[in-house]
């Protein structure tokens, strides 16, 4: 199974980025996805997941300036930062899970992972 991440790069603060996970159908279709992110220092973070018929969770953090989503027709998985602040700066990753566990943002249930997005937000 291959994720790969796009839409990393570097933003003032209170500005905006789209990052990008491109996986296969079947992965889209069957399983649970999520976007975790790491900052240096630190461990890895649940920031937002999906799951069957698109129940959604999100951390405390970027509840209502990050949103989460699918688009089946293109078998892309999406998280849309707005409202960004310095301390969103991270190594932002997707990881989906073996099938459909809702929307959890446990790091223990996630098994395939993408290579990482870097996302830098300025002050």
């Amino acid at each position: 199974v291959q994720l790969v991440e796009s839409g990393g790069g570097s933003v003032q603060a209170g500005g905006s980025l789209r990052l990008s996970c491109a996986a296969s159908r079947y992965i889209i279709s069957t399983a649970s996805m999520s976007w975790f992110r790491q900052a240096p220092g630190k461990g890895r973070e649940g920031v937002a997941a999906i799951g069957r018929y698109g129940s959604t969770s999100y951390a405390d953090s970027v509840k209502g300036r990050f949103t989460i989503s699918i688009d089946n027709a293109k078998n892309i998985l999406y998280l849309q930062m707005n409202s960004l602040k310095p301390e969103d700066t991270a190594m932002s990753y997707c990881a989906a899970a073996a099938g459909w566990v809702g929307p959890s943002r446990l790091e223990s249930v996630y098994v395939y992972w993408g290579q990482g997005t870097q996302v830098t937000v300025s002050s």
